[in-house]
């Protein structure tokens, strides 16, 4: 139990220093991801106006999603992120890990949305 509450711990701490540096703007919104142990949530957000732009999940997608593993349900999730983004004329976002370490399916969102078009 101790191990899990220092694990909080640590990734509270490294979500406040990667947001001390991070502001989204209505023309560069901030690309934020939130991992759950089963699923992943990304939301563009004007931090100017504290409203989300555009939401969406990998719980979201219509594909056959037991035959894919967690990081590419990710990598979709940020793909179809984009698209929605470019539909509402956004390019350029900033990239919000949400103190989580850039690895895995944090990284695989990054991946996905930079090969969509989002540029950061």
């Amino acid at each position: 139990m101790q191990n899990q509450s220092k694990y909080k711990l640590n990734l509270m701490r490294r979500h406040k220093r990667v947001r001390a540096v991070i502001k989204g703007t209505l023309k560069v919104p901030r690309l934020s991801v939130f991992r759950s142990s089963g699923h992943v949530f990304l939301q563009l957000i004007d931090d100017e106006a504290g409203k989300t732009i555009i939401s969406f999940s990998d719980r979201a997608l219509l594909e056959d999603k037991k035959k894919l593993t967690k990081s590419q349900k990710a990598s979709l999730a940020a793909k179809k992120l984009a698209e929605l983004a470019k539909e509402k004329g956004i390019k350029k976002v900033v990239f919000d890990r949400g103190g989580y370490k850039y690895h895995g399916r944090v990284k695989a969102v990054a991946n996905g949305a930079r090969l969509a078009g989002l540029i950061f």
